[in-house]
């Protein structure tokens, strides 16, 4: 359903340029100026294709504004593939797979980190 509205806004942009192309073509040629038909490769060669891929560019922009960050299925990602690359045992795979369930949002995060900095700290004034 969103590729029917970008092709749309593509659709309407080529027409609108068409027409405006068109218009001022005819009215030249109405005008009696004998140079009307440079509107037509500036028109059709130049703007028309411009605009359809600034009308492009405008809609993979906003496809990537509006795409929220998956960061923690990407981290997921990354730890499946260590995973099958044998780089993690069973146990660290299970354990961090925790710890980022845990810690989904950024401000559980710091307070996660934090608290092992805190632990780790105790732990060596005890040794």
């Amino acid at each position: 359903m969103a590729e029917d509205t970008d092709d749309d806004l593509e659709t309407v942009v080529a027409g609108a340029v068409t027409m405006l192309t068109l218009t001022v073509a005819f009215g030249l040629l109405f005008a009696g100026v004998p140079y009307f038909w440079v509107a037509f490769p500036v028109g059709f060669g130049g703007l028309l294709p411009m605009s359809v891929g600034a009308a492009q560019r405008y809609r993979r922009r906003q496809e990537t504004d509006s795409r929220p960050a998956r960061d923690g299925d990407d981290a997921l990602v990354t730890l499946r593939e260590r995973y099958a690359r044998g780089e993690l045992t069973d146990a660290e795979f299970e354990e961090q797979v925790e710890r980022l369930l845990e810690t989904e949002d950024p401000e559980t995060a710091r307070e996660q980190v934090a608290h092992e900095r805190e632990q780790a700290d105790h732990n060596r004034e005890i040794e």
